[in-house]
């Protein structure tokens, strides 16, 4: 005998739309598309790698909001016959387009920076300074226009990566055009890039692991013996086994498994499912849980199921 309990929760997705409206999206786009225009002209007309490498940064800035504002509203889809989990995945698909664009983006600024660093040539301090002082002060908007999301989201988290990427690289360059106004040390530009480049590969190398890891149906951080000890300190549980745990987005838990439990409970197994939900809302943060409850029916009884070789 068999029984299929269902918990579901979903409230997280909207909490993260209101932090992030789409008229904010739209103008983070627009504001980095102007930054953009203005550093690839500075780059030109003062010589500067460290510009010109903050402007094709700039640009992918304006491809990412773009991708991840277009995922967010995918995701915001009801649920189909078609998707029947809904289109969240959407979110996280975008966020590992933008940190696999930011990682090519690091080998060409790395490549041009060494090729530099061989090849100097003069690099006009002043046009320099003042384009970065705009870009500076229009990325440190950005930033904080996407800050309340960023935590709450990895979609978004990609997205203030690079803005945030491009703060350091804006306050780099500042640095550097004074370096070379004030002592003429022309090096000092392929190094900024260079350290930026390095700095943004390590942050989107973190979020390129966390995405795949999130499509490929990977678990959270939680411990799944732990979770296990858990329900069998309920009355009446016996045995849970064939248990899944993963991720549909870096918001939303999912749990199924076959529970045992004692004969007389199948008659009434209410009170026990509300006490699993909140036990595993509390102690794991799972918001989905889906049970099938038995007496004796499994004969394989580990925790995580593997099917005999044929």
């Amino acid at each position: 005998m068999t029984s299929h309990e269902h918990n579901h929760n979903h409230g997280h997705h909207q909490a993260d739309a209101a932090a992030i409206s789409p008229a904010r999206f739209r103008f983070v786009t627009l504001l980095n598309l102007l930054i953009t225009i203005a550093e690839f002209i500075g780059g030109i007309v003062s010589g500067s790698l460290a510009l010109l490498s903050d402007a094709v940064h700039n640009l992918s800035d304006t491809a990412s909001i773009l991708i991840s504002y277009y995922a967010f509203r995918i995701a915001g889809r009801k649920r189909d016959s078609s998707h029947t989990f809904g289109y969240q995945r959407a979110e996280i698909l975008a966020a590992f387009i933008n940190a696999v664009t930011l990682a090519v983006i690091c080998v060409f600024l790395v490549i041009e920076a060494i090729k530099r660093f061989y090849n100097p040539s003069p690099v006009k301090g002043q046009v320099m300074l003042i384009v970065a002082a705009i870009g500076l002060i229009s990325n440190l908007v950005s930033v904080l226009l996407l800050h309340s999301g960023a935590k709450a989201s990895l979609n978004v988290r990609s997205s203030y990566l690079h803005l945030l990427g491009d703060t350091i690289s804006s306050v780099g360059v500042i640095l550097g055009g004074i370096a070379i106004i004030v002592w003429k040390v022309y090096w000092i530009d392929p190094l900024i890039t260079l350290l930026v480049a390095l700095y943004i590969a390590k942050e989107s190398a973190g979020i390129i692991r966390r995405s795949v890891h999130i499509m490929m149906q990977g678990a959270p951080e939680t411990s799944l013996p732990e979770l296990q000890k858990d329900l069998l300190a309920l009355p009446g549980v016996q045995n849970v086994h064939h248990a899944h745990i993963w991720m549909l987005n870096d918001r939303s838990i999912h749990f199924e498994a076959h529970i045992d439990v004692d004969d007389n409970l199948l008659s009434d197994l209410a009170p026990l499912v509300d006490e699993i939900n909140r036990r595993l809302a509390a102690n794991h943060g799972i918001d989905h849980v889906t049970i099938q409850f038995e007496c004796g029916r499994c004969q394989n009884k580990d925790l995580l199921y593997q099917k005999d070789p044929e």
